[in-house]
């Protein structure tokens, strides 16, 4: 090997905290990785050309006018419109969060502070939506939601997207109650508040890091969710990433970049939102 490369890979010694040059040059390429989709998005989100060329060879906000355009004035070709498809994914992340919140404190109260039979397989039934193939439980909730006698519209997407991101409600509510030490529920009851009341007074306020993150993340994976939505939705019922998959059917439409853009600083601003509400240490992935 060598010298320049030898230098490279091994370098002056290293104290304590310090990074290498080649661990700088590989995270530096990892993340170019990671972000290089989205910088690709953004510059063919201002491309003047009316082919999808990369990269483009003129720039022009001809695409964000179209897709203003459309949210305001809908294509008559269009079974649902962007502004009925967005208002449909705001609500359905929206329950999604309340009701996983909802399933999700009490859970990881009991899993932290309750012992029983059946707790360890509890945990691992928890996390089974983060390993389970979407396109498979997709498939399956439409084979269940079919079989019933009753028509379910929003209610079978609310009831996906709560499956899908209850494993990450129930990971940030487990962590926050963690550092919750059982003594001040007993000091609580001490002082004449009951059972439920130390839960609802005491516990559930010194919890208020990892709900919110769990909130927060429910939100974000309820409002991007597509693959198991593709299965449940229908013409009345569809989100904004199935609508923008719609687009790109027959022909991509350029415009789905700018929209595209949209939501992915959507996205940053609620990631944004939950740094600063909750800290690095009340979010668990």
């Amino acid at each position: 090997m060598s010298s320049p490369l030898k230098s490279l890979f091994r370098g002056a010694a290293l104290l304590p905290g310090e990074t290498g040059r080649f661990a700088m040059l590989l995270s530096g390429g990892i993340l170019l990785l990671a972000v290089l989709p989205i910088l690709t998005m953004i510059v063919m989100s201002f491309s003047g050309a009316s082919n999808l060329d990369f990269p483009p060879a003129s720039y022009s906000l001809q695409w964000y006018k179209a897709a203003w355009n459309t949210f305001v004035s809908p294509d008559a070709s269009d079974v649902l419109s962007l502004g009925q498809a967005l208002t449909t994914s705001l609500l359905v992340a929206t329950l999604s969060m309340l009701f996983a919140t909802l399933v999700a404190v009490p859970a990881a109260y009991a899993l932290v502070r309750c012992e029983f039979r059946g707790k360890a397989a509890a945990l691992q039934l928890m996390s089974l939506p983060l390993v389970f193939p979407m396109v498979v439980l997709g498939l399956a909730l439409l084979l269940i939601f079919d079989s019933l006698p009753f028509q379910l519209n929003t209610s079978r997407l609310v009831i996906a997207h709560v499956i899908l991101a209850l494993p990450f409600v129930v990971k940030n509510c487990t962590a926050a109650m963690l550092s919750i030490g059982s003594e001040v529920e007993e000091a609580a009851q001490m002082l004449g508040a009951s059972p439920l009341r130390a839960i609802v007074d005491v516990v559930v306020p010194l919890m208020r890091s990892g709900i919110l993150a769990g909130m927060l993340l429910a939100f974000i994976i309820s409002f991007n969710e597509f693959t198991v939505t593709y299965f449940l939705y229908n013409i009345d019922v569809m989100t904004v990433p199935i609508w923008m998959y719609s687009r790109t059917v027959s022909s991509l439409d350029p415009t789905v970049f700018s929209f595209a853009v949209l939501i992915v600083l959507i996205d940053f601003a609620l990631i944004w939102a939950l740094e600063k509400l909750v800290g690095e240490g009340g979010v668990s992935f």
